[in-house]
């Protein structure tokens, strides 16, 4: 199965491409489209994140889409835009002849480090542990989009409110981001 996992924004839209077979999974693509706020109206961002996601789609040729479902922003134009980027992301999943499966950015943090309220450290560090990843992605937005994609492949659907994942792998993972940043875990 492939998946693509998608973290929609009217700025910045990420993308991640993984290959699941069996319990492994295996990074394909993973990148960001990244339009001009400034020298582009608000229809010729979406249509340019329209047009590149619809090219990921076709290079790639996932089988199931997945993505973050609208959260929170911190004004109602923010929201609005980010529903309109969610719906052209939905557009170009259902015109590929999938119907993109919704996870909320609780469950996406939680399948991927075992924890609802994992920063974006967390979850980049996760991601890179999983998917055996050597360089550091430069936007987290692409980071976040392999992330709904793991959330996807380990569930398998939208996990229900309060189920928790956890392999073995993660676990050791999260043992050595702790190791490794002793700052960023508050102590009980």
């Amino acid at each position: 199965m492939r998946i693509l996992g998608i973290d929609p924004g009217s700025v910045v839209c990420g993308y991640g491409v993984i290959d699941v077979e069996g319990s492994h999974l295996r990074l394909v693509e993973y990148g960001v489209i990244a339009v001009k706020r400034r020298t582009a109206s608000f229809p010729e961002r979406l249509n340019e994140i329209h047009s590149r996601l619809t090219a990921v789609i076709t290079r790639t040729n996932p089988t199931e889409c997945a993505m973050e479902k609208v959260f929170y922003a911190k004004n109602v134009l923010s929201i609005v835009q980010l529903a309109h980027a969610r719906g052209v992301a939905m557009l170009c999943c259902a015109q590929a002849g999938h119907a993109p499966f919704e996870y909320t950015p609780m469950q996406v943090k939680r399948s991927v480090t075992g924890r609802g309220a994992a920063d974006k450290e967390q979850v980049q560090h996760m991601v890179r542990a999983i998917l055996e990843i050597d360089e550091t992605p430069q936007f987290f937005d692409a980071t976040d989009a392999l992330a709904v994609a793991i959330c996807h492949a380990v569930n398998g659907k939208p996990p229900a409110p309060g189920k928790r994942g956890g392999a073995t792998s993660k676990r050791q993972a999260w043992a050595e981001f702790v190791k490794a940043n002793p700052d960023k875990v508050r102590k009980p």
